[in-house]
């Protein structure tokens, strides 16, 4: 209903009162409180509507037809990206990352002759600025337009400026709900139009969030290729703090894949810029990094190093930090045979996840937190959390922990003595692990009987 007042430039009270009277007389259906959707035959007649507009316009050459399509097209675009932005402010925390990621976004929204140049704007002045969400609003408002978002980019966003400010404000929340099929669309879209208006760093910034979708999704090969070419981008743009960031997500990458040393190398680099840059914050998301890294070589530094990282978060308050710490000395202490104390650590971890969303950290934890309980022998506890967890990752979609919990439910069917239940596990496992670098899908490769 926002989105029909702005593009009819009344207020929501006359655009909800429109609504209402078409929901009267069977046009419309109310679907939740404020949400509404057209029957099947009143959507089927507009989109024929639509299409013998389409070809009259062709046959006038669609001059004054096609100006006023795209009068709509960029209000609901503005709109989508305001709304998109006032969601970042709830879900980031102030600090260069939140800075950076805004960085450009207020002239695009604001650049001289964008606003009044729609139809209803012509007679209506614009609104006053949104007050803030809250974070749970920002993501209920995010919940409840992402659908219209991808549509409307899939229909008409590919080439326009806007869409690569409208996803790099969304990005926060497609990340931390886990939505990674939007944001494969959404990514990949905002890369086209960023490229055709010849801006750099829009098109590093979406080469980032691409990266990152490809990390969650546990393709660290096409995410650390993405990454090195956001990375040049910001190097030419001499934009210091994206450069460390760059080399933040190169380091966990590198690290992922195997490349052990490259990884300690650019880890310290990302490092030593956090420190020219006075950032605690980057400071402690590189030493989580790095203590991911020492745990490959000597678990008790790896906890060390993600303890420091921890002090940190817990001095500037940030939630996710805290969480992401925990979860990583839980498997420390899993590396070192120590599943008691992983689990504390598994829960404080779950426990803080409860404050502030972030789906890939809660993933990560409830992962361990079943491998800690397996390795307590508390089967039917473990049971009960891989079910949760598989239950959460198919309903976001997401294959990549889809495929790990599998891995895990096989374990622990496998444990029962229940074989034949445990390869079913292991071969869907597989399936949802096909095209990722994760090395849990080589282990599923020696479970699996041959032949």
């Amino acid at each position: 209903m926002p989105l029909l007042a702005r593009l009819l430039g009344v207020d929501e009270l006359r655009a909800g009162a429109a609504l209402d009277r078409l929901v009267d007389v069977a046009l419309l259906d109310e679907t939740a409180y404020g949400r509404y959707t057209p029957h099947d035959l009143v959507r089927d007649f507009a989109r024929e509507t639509a299409a013998a507009d389409a070809d009259d316009a062709d046959d006038t050459d669609g001059m004054v037809d096609d100006e006023d399509d795209m009068d709509v097209v960029e209000e609901a675009l503005l709109w989508y990206a305001e709304s998109a932005r006032r969601t970042l402010l709830a879900i980031l925390p102030e600090g260069l990352d939140r800075a950076d990621r805004l960085r450009g976004v207020e002239s695009r929204l604001t650049r001289p002759g964008r606003r009044g140049t729609t139809r209803a704007h012509r007679h209506t002045p614009p609104p006053s600025p949104d007050a803030a969400f809250s974070l749970d609003a920002a993501f209920a408002w995010g919940d409840a337009e992402l659908a219209n978002i991808v549509a409307l980019a899939e229909r008409h966003g590919g080439a326009h400026e806007l869409l690569p400010v409208l996803v790099r404000c969304l990005f926060p929340y497609l990340q931390r709900r886990g939505r990674l099929t939007e944001l494969a669309v959404l990514g990949a879209l905002a890369l086209d139009a960023a490229r055709h208006e010849g801006d750099s760093a829009a098109e590093a910034q979406a080469l980032n969030d691409l990266a990152g979708m490809h990390f969650m999704s546990g393709r660290s090969r096409e995410a650390l290729a993405l990454n090195d070419r956001a990375l040049a981008l910001w190097r030419d743009l001499g934009l210091v703090s994206c450069v460390r960031r760059g080399l933040n997500n190169r380091g966990l990458l590198l690290e992922g894949l195997g490349h052990h040393e490259e990884s300690a190398e650019t880890l310290r680099q990302s490092l030593a810029l956090a420190a020219d840059l006075a950032d605690p914050l980057s400071e402690a998301i590189t030493l989580s990094h790095l203590g991911n890294l020492y745990e490959h070589t000597d678990a008790r530094a790896a906890i060390d190093h993600h303890e420091r990282s921890l002090a940190i978060g817990e001095a500037l308050g940030h939630a996710i930090v805290r969480q992401s710490a925990h979860c990583n000395i839980g498997y420390a202490h899993l590396t070192l045979g120590e599943p008691a104390a992983a689990l504390a650590h598994f829960e404080e971890s779950l426990r803080i996840h409860g404050e502030y969303e972030d789906w890939h950290g809660e993933s990560q934890a409830r992962l361990g937190l079943v491998r800690a309980l397996r390795g307590l022998a508390r089967a039917q506890d473990a049971t009960r959390e891989c079910a949760g967890l598989l239950e959460r990752a198919e309903h976001r979609g997401d294959t990549h922990t889809t495929g790990l919990a599998r891995h895990q439910r096989g374990l622990l069917l496998r444990d029962e003595g229940r074989a034949e239940e445990a390869y079913e596990q292991w071969r869907a496992a597989l399936d949802a692990l096909d095209g990722t670098d994760s090395k849990v899908a080589d282990e599923l490769r020696t479970l699996l009987p041959t032949g």
